[in-house]
């Protein structure tokens, strides 16, 4: 006996038993297995073919490996932080300068409401609009660390690993 005898498969649509082979169609964004009367109702999908085994490398053949390519991380390109009370800050900058939130808006572009949900601080503003906000209301949104820059001042001293040494030793 035949595992094909046993099982009886009935259409998806119409519930009648199915003899022979069922017809897999999509309906309406639905694929289902039906009878043949019932396939006129949608279009045929065609069935996956199942992968073909691996196949093994000659002998003495090389499969060249390829190294995985280093992620970049999105906060890696972020230099300082979004400081806290930003909402509050972009508002009074742009009362100072007497605008409206929908003149804001207009000056970098955006729609109004996502400048209503940024000075409610219900919104972080992405980098793009931050740094069309920070430009249009010659403010700054960053706190920004004077170790993470990497431009020096003139005349400017640095503290470097070998300063923090001596300063060991002369402490013994």
């Amino acid at each position: 006996m035949n595992y094909k005898d046993v099982v009886r498969m009935q259409c998806e649509l119409c519930g009648a038993e199915i003899k022979g082979q069922p017809k897999r169609v999509r309906i309406e964004g639905a694929e289902l297995q039906v009878c043949m009367q019932c396939a006129r109702y949608g279009r045929e999908v065609q069935q996956a073919r199942t992968p073909p085994t691996a196949r093994k490398p000659l002998q003495g053949s090389t499969v060249p490996r390829l190294s995985p390519r280093p992620r970049k991380d999105v906060f890696d390109l972020i230099k300082g932080d979004l400081i806290e009370g930003y909402n509050e800050r972009i508002r009074l900058a742009r009362m100072a300068k007497g605008w409206s939130q929908k003149d804001l808006a207009m000056a970098i572009k955006q729609r109004e409401l996502l400048i209503k949900k940024i000075e409610k601080g219900d919104l972080t503003p992405e980098d793009t609009v931050r740094k069309k906000i920070e430009q249009v209301l010659e403010i700054s949104l960053l706190d920004i660390r004077p170790e993470e820059t990497n431009v020096k001042k003139k005349g400017q001293v640095t503290t470097t690993l070998g300063d923090l040494i001596s300063l060991k030793k002369s402490e013994k």
